[in-house]
């Protein structure tokens, strides 16, 4: 049995720690190069407020330059027996600082070091999530523009309702992600202030410089209060997964419309058959897996925030050992959600439009509110006129206009795609 860095005169029990410890360990690794950022910075604080001196503080910055290396190169590990990245990282630097290794503890808590890593991992991470939905955002764009002027039967309770367009389809989900980035906005820069120097969540006696190391971190600010620092553990987790299941709705929404509109009852788009899948008794068939896996590990992420909340609602303020287990729900959400956008962002250029669907006579009656609002234009009251195109219709006399035309920002003739991809990039800007 190996010792914890905590630990004093008593072993810990073998089925203790493993219960304790659990999976920890496997997504502590992707925390690895922020805490290394954190102790570099707390490092440095610590010499200007002379609680290390000079000689100090080269040991450990080279020593902490050693261990970014490995992680960079991937051969960086924790050893059986240590308990997490936070004190493997404490030992290596033991081993290669000596004294001075011991002296980077100083002035902070387990709790804030974890907390510090988390935020600056779940930023690196916003950042990204952040490239990828613009990346996805442009392809909704171009395809709106390309596809514009093709006609599309528009459904309300999936009841044939009102003409619409590729354009008009494909720049909604556009907009859906300018909503999305807002939340995305929100959720970064909820993790963009720095916890550290609250310990363990009363502060310290230690004349810590916690403007110090939030410049250094480059974090917007710092978490005033030292408890409230510690308790946006959980918090913070939790508004990052509410911005993830708002992307999630749109891709989700969006597969739905997909697999609905590859259906051959609908035969409005297609994809190459390298982007679909066969089945082992039908021959004929092309199924829309990508989109219905696209559907369901969005909608699964949808769920994440409620799990979230579970966990962490009926905690009291201070730490709570809880609060490790937001790793194991947020950490895989946060993979799952950039695997789908990284498989839209590769299938959807591949989409292909039917250029001639409202030629069907089963769609002539998209056209009667069209056809209404001519009459009214015409000076006929609005309730008469739709009796009158009721009674067209139920006699089999209706006859659509001769020409369709819409006008407003919004519509089938005018997307206002520019004020679209304008508001896209006023909130992208936000996030660096």
């Amino acid at each position: 049995m190996s010792k914890k860095l905590w630990q004093k005169d008593i072993e810990v029990n073998k089925l203790v720690e493993q219960f304790t410890v659990g999976n920890d360990k496997e997504f502590d690794l992707l925390l690895a190069e922020h805490d290394v950022k954190a102790s570099k910075a707390h490092a440095k604080m610590l010499e200007k407020v002379k609680l290390l001196n000079k000689e100090d503080l080269k040991k450990l910055l080279l020593g902490l330059d050693a261990i970014e290396n490995q992680i960079k190169k991937g051969s960086f590990k924790i050893e059986d027996g240590v308990e997490d990245v936070h004190s493997q990282i404490e030992l290596q630097l033991t081993r290669t600082a000596k004294e001075a290794g011991k002296k980077i503890h100083i002035g902070r808590s387990r709790n804030d070091q974890v907390l510090t890593a988390l935020k600056l991992y779940l930023k690196n991470e916003l950042t990204s999530i952040s490239k990828q939905v613009e990346e996805v955002f442009g392809v909704f764009i171009k395809l709106s523009e390309q596809h514009k002027n093709v006609l599309l039967p528009g459904y309300t309770h999936l009841q044939i309702a009102m003409p619409s367009s590729f354009g008009l389809w494909l720049g909604a989900y556009a907009e859906s992600l300018c909503d999305d980035m807002e939340l995305l906005v929100a959720a970064y820069n909820i993790c963009n202030k720095n916890p550290l120097g609250s310990a363990a969540g009363y502060g310290s006696s230690f004349p810590v410089d916690r403007q110090c190391t939030t410049e250094l971190m480059s974090f917007e600010q710092m978490n005033v209060n030292s408890v409230y620092a510690q308790m946006t553990r959980g918090k913070s987790e939790k508004a990052v997964a509410i911005a993830l299941a708002s992307v999630a709705n749109t891709l989700s929404k969006f597969s739905y419309d997909a697999c609905l509109y590859l259906s051959q009852n609908f035969g409005f788009i297609s994809f190459p058959e390298e982007l679909t899948t066969g089945s082992s008794i039908m021959p004929h068939k092309k199924n829309p897996d990508v989109f219905e896996l696209v559907r369901g590990k969005c909608n699964i992420i949808q769920g994440i925030p409620n799990q979230l909340t579970l966990l962490t609602n009926n905690l009291p303020s201070g730490y709570h050992r809880d609060m490790q287990l937001t790793k194991e729900v947020l950490f895989p959400t946060i993979q799952q959600l950039k695997n789908c956008l990284e498989i839209l962002a590769f299938a959807l250029p591949q989409m292909k439009v039917n250029k001639d669907i409202l030629g069907d006579t089963k769609y002539a009656h998209l056209y009667s509110v069209d056809a209404l609002n001519e009459l009214v234009k015409k000076g006929i009251p609005f309730r008469d006129a739709y009796k009158q195109i009721g009674m067209d219709i139920k006699q089999g006399k209706f006859k659509k206009p001769a020409q369709l035309k819409h006008t407003h920002i919004g519509s089938i003739n005018n997307l206002g795609t520019e004020l679209i991809k304008k508001e896209f990039k006023k909130v992208r800007q936000q996030v660096k």
